[in-house]
C-alpha cells in the first residue's frame, strides 16, 4: 500500500465517494461525530455524502426532529452527533474536555460553584421550552449570574458536557437548546471500555487509514486510550513511508470513483479529522490561497488532494459559487467543478452560478 492510495481509501470509507447511506442520522453514526461549528457548511458535509436527491430542508428535518443533535463532545467545539449515541460518547469525552474548558473558565473570572449552579439554572429554564442562547441569559441574570459572549458560551458548553443540555430544534437561524434528557431519551449508556472500543471502531472504519495522533487529536482522549482501543478492536496496522496507519474492520481496496472532484465545506471531516498530514497536505504552511490557508476555507478537492478553495457570496437572485484553483484545473476537472456546482444548487434549493 503506497501513500497515494490513501487518500482513495478515506474517500471511500468517509462515504464521499460512494453513498452507503441514505438518512443523516445512519451517515452521522457511520462517522461517529461530525464536526459542526458551521452549521450550514456541516449540512453540505452531510449532503454530499448522501444520496444525490437528499436537500437541505431534508437534513434539517432531521436535526429539528431530534435524530441528529449537536453539541460539545471533543476538542471542544461543536459536533453532529446522534440521539442514541450522545450520552455514552458524552461520559467518554467530557472529562478530557472539561480541562480544556475549565482555563477559560478561570479566565472568565468563576468561582468553581458557578458552572453546576449555571447547569441547574438551565435544566429548570428548560423544561418543556426550546430557549436560544441570549435568552438563557436572561434566567442567569434573574438567579444573580451577570454574563454573556464568551462567559456565557462556557457556562452552556459546561452545561453540554454534563449531558444537562444539547441543541433543539432550529428558530429561524437561531440555535436553541432543549434538555439532553427530553431530546434523546433512548439514548444508550456503554461502560468506559466499551465505549472506548465503539468510538476508536468509529472513527478508524470510516477515517481509516489515519493514525493514532490522527485519533487522538479528533477524540482528544489520551494515546495509551488510543492503543487500548485499537487492541480491542484488533486494528490492523500499515506501514507506508516510515509511517503507521490502523484501519478498523474489513480491508477495503483502494477505489477510483468516477467523480473525482468535490466541493467539501469548510471544517469538512476529510481534513480536519487528522493531525498527520503527509496522505493529504493542508494547511498554512503546505498550501495557501492568497492570504489564508485551505484549513479554514471550503476546499476544492481533486483526486484526493487540495486543489483550491471555494466561496460562496449570496444576492437577491442567486448564489455566487467562486472556485480559486491552486493550479491549472484540466477539461475534464473543470467540468466535474460545474457538475459539483449543479449538485450544491439542488441541495441547497437555490440557483448557483459559478464564477
Amino acid at each position: 500500500q503506497a501513500l497515494t492510495s490513501i487518500p482513495q481509501l478515506r474517500l471511500h470509507n468517509q462515504c464521499i465517494t460512494r453513498a452507503a447511506h441514505r438518512r443523516p442520522d445512519d451517515l452521522v453514526a457511520w462517522l461517529g461525530a461530525v464536526q459542526a461549528q458551521e452549521f450550514d457548511a456541516a449540512k453540505w458535509g452531510l449532503g454530499l455524502r448522501l444520496p444525490e436527491t437528499t436537500t437541505d430542508g431534508a437534513i434539517e428535518k432531521a436535526f429539528d426532529a431530534g435524530r441528529i443533535l449537536r453539541t460539545h463532545v471533543m476538542r471542544p467545539t461543536w459536533h453532529f452527533v446522534t440521539a442514541s449515541d450522545i450520552r455514552w460518547m458524552l461520559e467518554l469525552t467530557a472529562p478530557r474536555v472539561h480541562r480544556t474548558i475549565s482555563n477559560y473558565c478561570r479566565k472568565c473570572g468563576f468561582e468553581t460553584a458557578a458552572c453546576p449552579r449555571a447547569a441547574t439554572i438551565f435544566e429548570r429554564a428548560l423544561d418543556g421550552r426550546a430557549p436560544i442562547r441570549r435568552e438563557l441569559s436572561t434566567h442567569l441574570e434573574r438567579n444573580g449570574i451577570r454574563t454573556k459572549g464568551i462567559p456565557l458560551a462556557m457556562l452552556t458548553i459546561f452545561a453540554e458536557l454534563e449531558a444537562v443540555i444539547c441543541s433543539g430544534p432550529r428558530r429561524g437561524k437561531d440555535q436553541t437548546y432543549a434538555q439532553l434528557a427530553a431530546r434523546a431519551p433512548d439514548a444508550k449508556r456503554l461502560p468506559r471500555d466499551e465505549a472506548l472500543a465503539e468510538l476508536t471502531s468509529r472513527f478508524f472504519r470510516s477515517h481509516g487509514p489515519a493514525t493514532m495522533r490522527d485519533f487522538v487529536w479528533w477524540s482528544g482522549l489520551t494515546m495509551a486510550d488510543t492503543k487500548r482501543g485499537l487492541e480491542m478492536n484488533r486494528a490492523k496496522s500499515h506501514a507506508v513511508d516510515g509511517c503507521t496507519y490502523w484501519t478498523v474492520g474489513e480491508a477495503t481496496r483502494s477505489r477510483t470513483s468516477a467523480v473525482n472532484t468535490h466541493l467539501l465545506p469548510i471544517y469538512d471531516e476529510y481534513l480536519v479529522s487528522y493531525r498527520d498530514r503527509y496522505a493529504v497536505p493542508h494547511g498554512p504552511t503546505v498550501v495557501k490561497s492568497g492570504a489564508s490557508s485551505v484549513t479554514f476555507q471550503h476546499a476544492l478537492v481533486v483526486g484526493g488532494q487540495v486543489a483550491g478553495t471555494w466561496r460562496l457570496a449570496r444576492t437577491a437572485s442567486h448564489i455566487a459559487l467562486d472556485v480559486v484553483p491552486l493550479r491549472k484545473l484540466t477539461r475534464v476537472e473543470r467540468g466535474q467543478v460545474k457538475e459539483a456546482a449543479e449538485r450544491y444548487s439542488r441541495f441547497v434549493g437555490a440557483p448557483v452560478r459559478l464564477g
